[in-house]
């Protein structure tokens, strides 16, 4: 790898320059802001590169780039997206969100980390490979989608359409990069997600409270109906929702023993006192990672604003998630939560589905797997921080569930304060560069030229 090592080196400057330019362009999926053109950007790079790309539309959604590049037995699919988050608060920013301005050894700009820097990274990996070593020795396919950010509505039908453009025999996803104490990580999976919009109403309209002896209070009710999903001891009460949870296997949970997990940090980092019922270490990691979780991410109705108003709401409104885990799914989560609230006597309480995502995990022994973590472990040094799946949701299924291929996260530009999704996003610029030569060793591992 001296020849691709060193073409990093004298080309780094332009590199991080092509960067900036990725990331000067505002593609703000949920505002439908500069998506067309920077899906042409993606493209363009790639045939830069060397690889066959097209921008394929999608009726009512955003573009989708495919490349494709190399020639061997085996094939790496790569998943990235291009499109961003929304950059407010704007007044929490240090400088522009689309500015991309490059300081103290980092590049700071919306989306840099999530996902234009692994994106731009790994296309400019295939140019410094073809320049040092010739044709790349895997076929290498990219799939980079403009809706992740906004729950890739369009994906798994986008994937059922163009499997044979897609398959592949291993996936190379977004994320992760290093943990607190800088070591690097990975993953194998993510948690799924079914959300809902859930409202109700007591009567015509709100009431004067001095009735809240007679008419039913809506916004008491919503918290009754809330209360039966958990129990004081957090578990999660929905009637047969544990029994479809898949057991963790001993490859996956001997995971558990190598990854650093610092309690004390975590609770310092948070402002709390504790994890829920004490856990801690193996324990407090093992639920974290592999149950399921009940959140309500908000509750209103009546009045809210300054002083007092006597009102008895005639209506509540609440937004709650359940973080899925093999082998739940969105639509089996619906259905039991519907038959629970309905047995605990609020059938009135109306559930409106949001994001959908299945979960997925893949086998920690897979020999490509191996592959991949023995590429980073050149990269960076020192082994990897494996993780059996990502706490977090996303659309790896909607990939790797049609294709059955396994997938994995790593050698993204994560850190601990790259404030992804937050003001002042960033990365390390020595990051990128190494998220280049991982890329680059990846390809020579998977094409049995290392």
């Amino acid at each position: 790898m001296d020849g691709f090592d060193a073409y990093v080196a004298d080309n780094q400057a332009r590199f991080v320059a092509e960067l900036q330019a990725f990331c000067r362009l505002p593609s703000v999926a949920a505002e439908g802001r500069a998506v067309a053109e920077t899906a042409d950007a993606v493209a363009a790079r790639l045939a830069q590169a060397g690889a066959a790309a097209r921008v394929v539309p999608v009726p009512g959604g955003s573009p989708v780039v495919l490349g494709e590049v190399g020639r061997g037995p085996r094939t790496l699919l790569i998943y990235g997206h291009y499109d961003v988050q929304p950059a407010d608060p704007l007044a929490e920013w240090h400088s522009d969100p689309f500015g991309a301005e490059a300081r103290d050894g980092r590049v700071y700009a919306r989306g840099v980390s999530d996902n234009k820097g692994p994106v731009m990274a790994r296309i400019q990996a295939v140019e410094a490979y073809r320049h040092a070593a010739g044709d790349l020795p895997v076929r290498v396919r990219f799939l980079i989608e403009g809706e992740e950010e906004i729950g890739s509505p369009h994906l798994a039908a986008f994937v059922e359409a163009h499997l044979a453009d897609l398959r592949a025999d291993l996936a190379l996803w977004e994320g992760n990069g290093r943990d607190a104490t800088g070591r690097p990580m990975g993953s194998l999976g993510q948690k799924g997600l079914a959300s809902f919009n859930v409202r109700l109403r007591t009567a015509r309209q709100d009431q004067h409270s001095m009735w809240g002896t007679l008419v039913p209070n809506a916004l008491w009710r919503m918290v009754w109906a809330l209360g039966t999903l958990k129990d004081p001891e957090d578990r999660i009460t929905i009637e047969g929702l544990s029994d479809q949870v898949r057991s963790p296997g001993a490859a996956e949970l001997a995971l558990l023993d190598r990854i650093p997990f610092d309690d004390d940090r975590i609770h310092q980092q948070f402002g709390i006192r504790g994890f829920v019922r004490g856990l801690r270490g193996r324990d407090a990691l093992r639920r974290h990672l592999f149950e399921p979780a009940c959140t309500i991410n908000g509750l209103w109705g009546g009045y809210t604003g300054p002083g007092g108003k006597t009102v008895l709401p005639a209506e509540a409104q609440a937004k709650i998630e359940i973080r899925l885990v093999p082998d739940l799914t969105p639509d089996l989560v619906a259905r039991l939560l519907r038959v629970h609230l309905d047995r605990a006597g609020f059938a009135d309480v109306e559930l409106e589905p949001v994001d959908r995502l299945t979960p997925f995990r893949c086998r920690p022994d897979h020999p490509l797997v191996a592959e991949a973590l023995a590429a980073a472990e050149e990269t960076y040094g020192e082994p990897v921080a494996l993780y059996p799946t990502s706490p977090g949701s996303g659309p790896m299924f909607q990939v790797c569930g049609p294709l059955q291929i396994p997938g994995i996260s790593i050698g993204g530009m994560n850190h601990a304060g790259a404030n992804i999704h937050g003001p002042n996003e960033n990365i390390f610029i020595s990051d990128y560069l190494l998220g280049i030569r991982f890329a680059g060793r990846l390809f020579a591992r998977l094409g049995g030229t290392r």
